[in-house]
C-alpha cells in the first residue's frame, strides 16, 4: 500500500480554519484516512481530497423583498457603503480600503468557497447557462470587521431576477449551503413564482434550525407575522424585530449577534455531517455505480459470446440436417474432445476480445455517470483494474480491493465520524460541566422478589431526665413475716378443721 500525501487543499482547510478548533482538527485526520481509503483503491490522486464537498466557511446568507430593509440593514451592520447589485453575492473580507468586485469565475474554481463547480450545476439544468455565470454571480470583497471569519451571502430581490431557472438554483443553493439564514419578512409580499420557490425552499430547510425572521415591528407584532407565516406552512424559526437594530446596545441586536457569532459552531456541524456523507457516499454511491458498470460489462462480454456460441451451434444443427452426421462424430471420444477443444480454444480469445470492447463502452457510461453525479472519485479508474484475464473469465461482481477488510476499514472511518459529533456536542452537556462526586450505582440485572423485612422503628431522639428530688415517706410499723401467719377469716378456721 503507498502511502498517500497529505494533499495541498487539504493542508489549506486545515492551517485556515482548524487552527483553533480541535473538532475540526480531527476532521482533517480522518478526512485524510478517506483519502488515503480511496487513493488505495484508485479512485483519486495523490492531490485530491475528499474534503472539498462542502465549503469550510461560516456561511450566512440574506434573502428580502423591494422595500430595500435588506440593503439598508447589511450597509448599517457591516459599517460599508454597498453599490446595488442584481446579482447574487458573496461578500468576503478585505482589509484593504476600496471594495474589490470579483468575477463568478473566481469562485467556481476555488474550492474553499461555497460556489465551487456551480457551473456545472447551472448547466445541467439550462444548456450554456454554465458559461454565463458571471451575469448571476459575482464575489465583492470589503474592509468590515463583522465579516471576519464568515462569509454573507446577498440574495438579490427576486422582482429584479431575469431568469427564473438559474435565480431559483442560486438561491437554493446559498440556502443550503448556509449556517444562518436571514429572511426579511418583506418578501412574503411579494406574489412572484421565484418569491413562491423560495417559499418552498425554507420548508424545506426548517429543521435545520438555521431561519431568522427579521420583521417590521413598527408595523405589525410577532403574533401577525408568525400567523401570516404558518398560513405559508413555515412554523419553525426564530422572530426578531428590526427596528432596534441600529442600536448596538438593544436586546434585538444581542440577539442577532448571538446567532451570526454561532454560524461558526454550525458550520463545523456541517463540515462534519459531509465527512459522514463522504464516507456513506463511498458504498452506497461510488461502489454501487462500479459495482453496477461491472455488471452490465459482464452481461454484454456474456451476450456477445453467447450469440458467437449460438452460431456455432446453428451450424452443427444443420450440418447434422444435412447427413454429414456431424453428431455421430461429436459423440466421439476423441474427435468429439477435440471440436470442443477446439471451440473452446476459439471461444476463450474471442470473449477476451469482447470484454475489452465492452468495457470501453461502460468506461464511457461511468465517465458520463461521474460528471452527471459530480463526484470527485474516478469512476471508471477503479472498473479498470477489473480488466485482467482472471476477472474476465470469472464471475467476478465486486470491484477491486472491495472486500470485507476494506469494508471494516470504511465502517471504522464512519465510527470516528460520529465520534466526532459526538465530542462536539459533549462541549454542550451539562453533566460535563457540572461534576457532582456520587458513588457509582450497582448495576441492576432483575427486579428481584419481595422479602419480608423486620420493621424497622427509626430512633427516637434521646432526653436525658434529671432525677426528681427525694421524697420522705412515713413507713408502718413492720408485721410479723416467718413465724407470724395471717388471720383468717373464722369461715376458713371452720373449713380447715372440717
Amino acid at each position: 500500500m503507498t502511502e498517500k500525501t497529505a494533499s495541498k487543499h487539504l493542508i489549506n482547510l486545515q492551517s485556515t480554519f482548524a487552527v483553533d478548533n480541535a473538532v475540526l482538527q480531527n476532521a482533517v485526520k480522518v478526512f485524510h484516512e478517506l483519502d488515503q481509503f480511496e487513493f488505495d483503491l484508485g479512485l483519486i490522486e495523490n492531490d485530491d481530497t475528499t474534503a472539498i464537498q462542502t465549503s469550510w466557511w461560516p456561511i450566512i446568507s440574506t434573502v428580502g423583498g423591494n422595500s430595500g430593509a435588506k440593503e439598508t440593514f447589511l450597509a448599517r451592520y457591516l459599517n460599508v457603503e454597498l453599490s446595488p447589485t442584481h446579482k447574487t453575492t458573496v461578500l468576503l473580507h478585505n482589509s484593504q480600503g476600496n471594495q474589490t468586485i470579483l468575477p463568478a469565475t473566481a469562485l467556481d474554481v476555488d474550492y474553499r468557497y461555497p460556489f465551487y463547480r456551480i457551473s456545472q450545476k447551472l448547466e445541467k439544468i439550462e444548456k450554456g447557462a454554465g458559461g454565463k455565470i458571471n451575469a448571476s454571480l459575482e464575489m465583492k470583497t470589503l474592509n468590515s470587521p463583522r465579516l471576519q471569519g464568515k462569509l454573507i451571502i446577498d440574495i438579490p430581490d427576486f422582482i429584479h431576477a431575469t431568469n427564473y431557472e438559474v435565480s431559483n438554483l442560486l438561491t437554493t443553493y446559498s440556502i443550503e449551503q448556509s449556517d444562518v439564514v436571514l429572511v426579511f419578512c418583506d418578501i412574503f409580499n411579494t406574489t412572484t413564482d421565484l418569491a413562491k420557490a423560495l417559499t418552498a425552499t425554507l420548508i424545506k430547510q426548517q429543521e435545520s434550525n438555521k431561519l431568522v425572521y427579521l420583521y417590521d415591528d413598527t408595523v405589525a407584532g410577532v403574533a401577525a407575522w408568525q400567523k401570516k407565516l404558518a398560513d405559508l406552512g413555515l412554523t419553525i424559526g426564530q422572530f426578531i424585530g428590526i427596528s432596534q437594530l441600529d442600536n448596538p446596545q438593544s436586546a434585538e441586536f444581542a440577539l442577532l449577534e448571538q446567532r451570526l457569532a454561532n454560524a461558526g459552531l454550525q458550520r463545523t456541524y456541517r463540515v462534519l455531517h459531509s465527512l459522514e456523507k463522504s464516507i456513506n457516499d463511498l458504498e452506497n454511491v461510488v461502489i454501487a455505480e462500479v459495482k453496477q458498470g461491472i455488471a452490465s460489462w459482464k452481461d454484454r462480454s456474456n451476450f456477445s459470446s453467447i450469440i458467437v456460441l449460438g452460431f456455432i451451434a446453428m451450424l452443427m444443427v444443420f450440418a447434422e440436417v444435412a447427413g454429414l452426421g456431424f453428431l455421430e462424430l461429436l459423440l466421439d471420444p476423441i474427435i468429439g474432445g477435440a471440436i470442443v477443444l477446439s471451440i473452446t480454444a476459439f471461444m476463450l480469445p474471442l470473449h477476451v476480445m469482447f470484454s475489452k470492447i465492452m468495457a470501453k463502452v461502460t468506461i464511457n457510461a461511468l465517465t458520463k455517470r461521474q460528471k452527471q453525479l459530480q463526484l470527485t472519485e474516478n469512476l471508471a479508474a477503479l472498473f479498470e483494474q477489473d480488466l485482467g484475464l482472471k476477472r474476465i473469465m470469472l464471475p467476478v461482481s465486486e470491484p477491486v480491493g472491495w472486500n470485507k477488510k476494506s469494508k471494516a476499514r470504511l465502517a471504522n472511518l464512519l465510527a470516528k465520524a460520529k465520534d466526532l459529533v459526538q465530542s462536539l456536542n459533549d462541549n454542550f452537556n451539562l453533566y460535563s460541566t457540572v461534576s457532582i462526586p456520587t458513588p457509582a450505582p450497582a448495576p441492576v440485572f432483575a427486579q428481584p422478589a419481595p422479602i419480608a423485612q423486620p420493621q424497622v422503628v427509626a430512633p427516637q431522639p434521646v432526653v436525658q431526665i434529671q432525677p426528681a428530688p427525694a421524697i420522705e415517706i412515713p413507713v408502718a410499723p413492720a408485721q410479723p413475716t416467718s413465724t407470724q401467719q395471717p388471720q383468717q377469716s373464722a369461715l376458713m378456721k371452720k373449713f380447715a378443721r372440717k
